[in-house]
């Protein structure tokens, strides 16, 4: 167990690095908190400055046995926001949250972090 949680908090080292849009402007993601008890309350909150073309914002939550996404419409052409996505009752397991700026074209940009959940004391 000790061994998993180290890599997920590894993982989420590793993807805590944003990646950058077509313009240069940078997209943040952050998922508070890393690691809880099931069933677990996630929040995702991401930044990003939306540039011309980009029509949607898309949260997954996703794990081997559990699969959630949310999507937004973007109104506005270059305007900076904050957007804040709460996924509720997540079962144990380690979660994989991508985050993705969806333009006319496509994917635009994508950020991805790690959040696990543990089985709560007395669960099987």
């Amino acid at each position: 167990m000790k061994r998993l949680a180290a890599a997920a908090l590894f993982a989420s080292v590793l993807l805590a690095v944003p990646r950058v849009l077509d313009g240069g402007e940078a997209m943040r993601m952050q998922v508070s908190p890393a690691v809880s008890r099931a069933p677990a309350f996630l929040t995702v909150r991401v930044m990003i400055e939306s540039p011309a073309g980009s029509r949607f914002l898309e949260v997954v939550a996703e794990s081997p046995e559990f699969y959630r996404s949310s999507q937004i419409p973007i109104d506005g052409v270059n305007r900076s926001f904050l957007k804040v996505f709460e996924f509720t009752n997540l079962p144990t397991g380690i979660y994989q949250i991508t985050g993705v700026l969806l333009g006319v074209d496509g994917p635009r940009a994508s950020i991805s972090r790690v959040a696990q959940v543990v089985a709560s004391p007395g669960s099987r």
